[in-house]
Parts: C-alpha cells; sequence; structure tokens
C-alpha cells in the first residue's frame, strides 16, 4: 500500500500525478490473515494513530481517512482511534507510520534471539 499527493489546474492531472506519486511509495505490510499482528500506535506531526487488533466479523472501525487506508491495504479487522489532529495529510502519514511498526513472529524471534518456535 502507498500514498502520495499531486497538484495542479486540472483536477484529472492532480489526480494522475497523485496516483504516480503513491506507486513510488509503496510497502509491504505484515498481516495475520484478516487483522493486524498486535496494537501499534503511529505518530506524524501533531496527529497520532493507535491500530488495534479486532477479532474475526468485527470489520474496520474507523473515520474516513484511516477506513480507506486499512480497505486499500486488504485489512478487514481493525479497530483504530485517531488522536490530536483531523488533518487528513497528518492523519494518513500517522497511519503508515503505524503500519510501518507492523512486526511478525519471525522477525521478533529474530531479534530478540530466539528460534520463532521458543515465542
Amino acid at each position: 500500500v502507498g500514498y502520495g499527493s499531486g497538484k495542479a489546474k486540472e483536477v484529472p492531472q492532480a489526480i494522475r500525478k497523485g496516483i504516480e506519486s503513491a506507486k513510488k511509495n509503496l510497502f509491504k505490510i505484515n498481516l495475520t490473515e484478516t487483522t493486524i499482528p498486535h496494537q501499534v500506535l503511529g505518530h506524524f506531526g501533531a496527529g497520532s494513530v493507535l491500530l488495534k487488533p479486532a477479532p474475526e466479523g468485527t470489520g474496520v472501525i474507523a473515520g474516513k481517512t484511516v477506513r480507506a487506508v486499512m480497505t486499500s491495504a486488504g485489512i478487514q479487522n481493525v479497530l483504530t482511534k485517531s488522536l490530536g489532529t483531523a488533518n487528513p495529510h497528518n492523519v494518513i502519514k500517522a497511519t503508515f507510520d503505524a503500519l510501518t511498526q507492523l512486526r511478525n513472529r519471525s522477525e521478533v524471534a529474530a531479534l530478540r534471539g530466539k528460534a520463532e518456535d521458543e515465542m
């Protein structure tokens, strides 16, 4: 998933520039089936976004800005809370900061110097 912004005098040109910018900023997200592996807090500027894993069937509980990111990333069950600013640009960047902090079991095991089955 990725994000980008573009400016132009005409709307279609601005959308095209934004899409090209987003394609340059793509990265992978660690998921466990339909949710995130652990709770995480992302920051950008005055904004913070809290992401919490949710059980199957919960859905995406989020505001419109964070919901757009979660659905485009393929996350189906998550609880979120936007703290601080309501500026959509800062909220999106805080959401992506939180998503980049997600780790899977093998990464955590490697950081701790243990085998994955010991976790």
